[in-house]
């Protein structure tokens, strides 16, 4: 990796920007979409060069491979397993076992699940908290909501993007899959499931407008009127796209005629396309107005892979490695992350600044925590006092360096039963501990260990061998909940189950 000699102290220390020399941000998310659910080779043999698996090769993302061409991919990023705890962590900079929404938010009753915490934060993010956007419009950046919130449940403060510092916000609310991705459906409000109809698309109702492209023509417009009004802007755009339903997006479908997979397969691939399509004609839009060199763009998915290919634990819908959203092995946890300007042109102002380095993959291991951050620093704007951050400034990491001041660690705390249940995940190097709370059982806890420089696909359980590693690393974890404040299941007597170490 090409080693850069130093980093511009503006970029690292937060010093403020002329508003003429701002430059804009877009974070590109896609829903429920893991780090094999693209053309785009992520994974990387032992000297670091990209590994084609047979899942790239059944995905078409031409402009991820775009994107990423032009700028940096990681080769370990990491999310929470589910949706509302990563997106809250990408609004507030914080590990879920800080801002206690370690469950996806159901809209309409509280799905804590049996032993649950009762504590939990079902409501999800409040007007009180420093979110990125809240703090980037108080800079004066325009600040756009397109698509997925699902920021807190029905009725409480987060289920408006506009109480959390949007000044736009179109088609969110605290749905966290559509009723339907057709036009001809009204996205739910004619047909489909209607409790989860999107709002705020009524002029595409009726029509043959796939939902994806609706939030791609509602994306462009607002960065029109951002340009026409000569604001810098904060672009959240989160597709539904590509959560289920697997409805077929019919524009793309055509590619995967000849394939034996199952229909409900090839249906999520169309998804995928057009979700990559999106992202191609938002950049063709910002070159189209002359600012795709002055707007970085930061790809990435929001939990592992839903596709519905195999089972959920296996070695199947995120092949090589094992699981899906939704549980503890690396498939549910490991998304796609890309950082790129729109156009590379290292004469500008801002790419001066911050050269990022073309077609690089970064080895060491990033978080949607470490948005929050990186944006600020990029855009000038001081970080909130009295508002604690978990995330790191990826900046120097951007450049193709390691940032020698970050841990290689990661903690990710589900207390809450799905595919897999009540158990808190530890990465420390190449080593991953899983840690399963038995509510049932509460001094019989289960444990998995996995060197993962050895054992990419989790396969090899190494718990009952490795006794100092397995032990340092509850204790190490036991430690790091406690000192994020984590909430903990609780036993059938209602008991707080803490690790036993």
């Amino acid at each position: 990796m090409k080693k850069i000699s130093c980093i511009p102290l503006l970029l690292l220390s937060g010093q403020s920007l002329m508003a003429e020399e701002r430059p804009n941000v877009i974070v590109f998310l896609v829903d429920d979409m893991g780090l094999m659910d693209t053309s785009l080779p992520f994974l990387t043999d032992k000297d670091g060069n990209p590994v084609r698996y047979p899942l790239n090769d059944w995905y078409r993302t031409p402009n991820m491979e775009w994107l990423a061409r032009q700028g940096i991919r990681f080769s370990t990023f990491y999310a929470q397993s589910v949706s509302s705890p990563s997106r809250a962590s990408i609004m507030t900079g914080q590990n879920a076992t800080r801002h206690h929404t370690t469950n996806y938010i159901y809209p309409v009753s509280n799905n804590r699940t049996p032993f649950g915490p009762k504590d939990w934060n079902w409501d999800g993010i409040s007007k009180e908290i420093q979110t990125l956007p809240r703090v980037l419009q108080q800079a004066g950046y325009r600040t756009i909501q397109i698509g997925k919130a699902h920021f807190g449940r029905i009725g409480s403060e987060g289920e408006n993007p506009k109480n959390l510092g949007f000044d736009v916000s179109i088609a969110g609310g605290a749905i966290g899959h559509p009723g339907s991705y057709y036009g001809e459906h009204g996205y739910g409000h004619i047909k489909g499931h209607k409790p989860n109809a999107v709002p705020g698309l009524e002029k595409y109702h009726g029509t043959n407008t796939f939902l994806t492209e609706a939030l791609t023509l509602e994306a462009n417009e607002q960065i029109d009127k951002a340009v026409a009004d000569k604001k810098p802007f904060f672009l959240y755009m989160a597709h539904y796209a590509v959560h289920a339903p697997f409805e077929v997006d019919r524009r793309f479908l055509t590619n995967y005629a000849g394939s034996d997979k199952p229909f409900k397969a090839k249906a999520f691939a169309t998804l995928i396309e057009g979700m990559d399509k999106s992202l191609g004609d938002i950049m063709d839009y910002l070159e189209e107005l002359g600012i795709a060199e002055n707007t970085l763009i930061l790809f990435l998915g929001d939990n592992g892979s839903d596709s519905p290919i195999g089972d959920a634990t296996g070695h199947c819908s995120s092949a090589p490695l094992r699981g899906k959203k939704g549980n503890e092995y690396e498939g549910g946890m490991r998304v796609p992350f890309i950082a790129s300007w729109a156009k590379p042109d290292s004469r500008t102002p801002q790419q001066k600044k911050l050269p990022i380095q073309a077609g690089v993959i970064q080895l060491q291991l990033g978080t949607v925590m470490d948005l929050y951050p990186t944006v600020l620093a990029l855009t000038g704007t001081e970080l909130p006092k009295n508002h604690v951050i978990d995330g790191f400034n990826l900046i120097p990491q951007l450049l193709g360096q390691k940032n020698e001041a970050r841990p290689e660690k990661f903690l990710m705390h589900f207390p809450h039963a799905h595919r897999g249940s009540y158990f808190t995940v530890y990465r420390d190097g190449d080593w991953k501990l899983i840690y399963y709370y038995n509510p049932k059982l509460p001094n019989r806890p289960a444990y998995e260990l996995y060197n993962l420089k050895k054992d990419t696909g989790e396969i090899y359980n190494v718990a009952t061998l490795e006794t100092e590693k397995l032990k340092e690393m509850v204790q190490a974890m036991a430690k790091q909940l406690e000192a994020e404040g984590a909430l903990y299941p609780i036993d059938a007597d209602g008991n707080t189950l803490k690790p036993v170490i």
